[in-house]
């Protein structure tokens, strides 16, 4: 490995370990007030489930991390280290089947990626990041202003096409989304462009009317290729907690999600909550973000979350 590529691997490791602050300084305070001195029975046990449940991590994750701390390999005392040590692999355990690669079928010409999540989540950021990137990869894009409620994500996104070299689909605020991603798909087609991303209006997951609207955009574009969309990404905002939860429930439903973006990683996340959602859905986890530019876009890696939330080094 050269000097640049470590250098890079290390700035995202730093990155990553300080958006992820806030779940691994109150885990490892909280496990080390605990652990320090004590024995570790069964009441050391449960109160350790219960840091990990307050930290968003689930209670499958919690159970199972503290079976593995109860299968008696280590003496009467255990130190904080191991206990972090216990916490990361089994945080890796649980999300390893979930880190997966968004994988561009160059045989669906364009493919075809919705993006959906509710406001203020970095949807129209993550669009421009991943245009961006897959440009990058050599790859022709084109961009859809799906998100017609709002002037400025319209704006927002037509910057970004100008930053990628990405041709932007959009209209007026107030059009019709559902005929805008028809149009989107059409033109898309007849240019041969290798990646069409449309974003959506950023859809309350309670607001059933909105919902509704995000399912006619998916049978709308169906009309023009019946195997698109060929990739449903949900953006989670890291610092929403719980709530996560129920976005990833209710967007599923309604448009099948096939992959995850989380990003706001920034030091105020509660990013043990992705924990909770891949052991209860295994949603794949394509990309996390932990900043506004380019390049803190990053491909999902289980063994690195794992750590940084444990709080251990990479």
């Amino acid at each position: 490995m050269n000097d640049s590529t470590t250098q890079t691997k290390r700035n995202w490791w730093q990155r990553l370990t300080g958006g992820l602050k806030r779940t691994s300084s109150a885990l490892g305070s909280a496990i080390s007030d605990l652990v320090v001195k004590r024995k570790l029975d069964a009441t050391t046990i449960a109160e350790i489930k219960d840091v990990l449940i307050r930290a968003d991590l689930g209670l499958d994750t919690a159970e199972r991390i503290g079976t593995a701390l109860g299968q008696s390999r280590y003496a009467a005392e255990i130190s904080p280290e191991e206990v972090k040590a216990v916490v990361a692999a089994e945080i890796e355990t649980a999300l390893t089947p979930v880190a997966q690669p968004l994988v561009i079928d160059a045989a669906n010409k364009p493919f075809v990626i919705l993006v959906a999540g509710v406001n203020g989540s970095g949807k129209t950021t993550t669009i421009g990041k991943l245009a961006a990137k897959f440009r990058a990869e050599g790859r022709s894009v084109m961009l859809a202003a799906g998100d017609t409620f709002r002037a400025a994500a319209i704006e927002q996104l037509k910057i970004w096409g100008e930053r990628t070299g990405a041709p932007v689909i959009a209209r007026e605020a107030g059009a019709d989304a559902a005929g805008l991603a028809f149009d989107a798909v059409r033109a898309a087609k007849e240019s041969g462009v290798d990646v069409l991303l449309i974003d959506t209006a950023g859809r309350l997951q309670n607001r059933t009317e909105l919902m509704s609207e995000l399912e006619k955009i998916v049978r709308v574009i169906k009309k023009v290729d019946p195997s698109s969309p060929h990739a449903v990404l949900l953006v989670l905002d890291a610092t929403v907690g719980q709530n996560a939860l129920s976005q990833v429930e209710l967007f599923r439903k309604a448009v099948g999600v096939t992959g995850l973006v989380m990003t706001k990683l920034d030091g105020t996340a509660r990013g043990g909550i992705l924990v909770a959602i891949a052991a209860k859905f295994s949603v794949p986890v394509h990309f996390i973000g932990v900043g506004e530019s380019v390049d803190d876009l990053a491909p999902f890696s289980a063994r690195d979350f794992a750590r940084a939330v444990a709080g251990l080094d990479a």
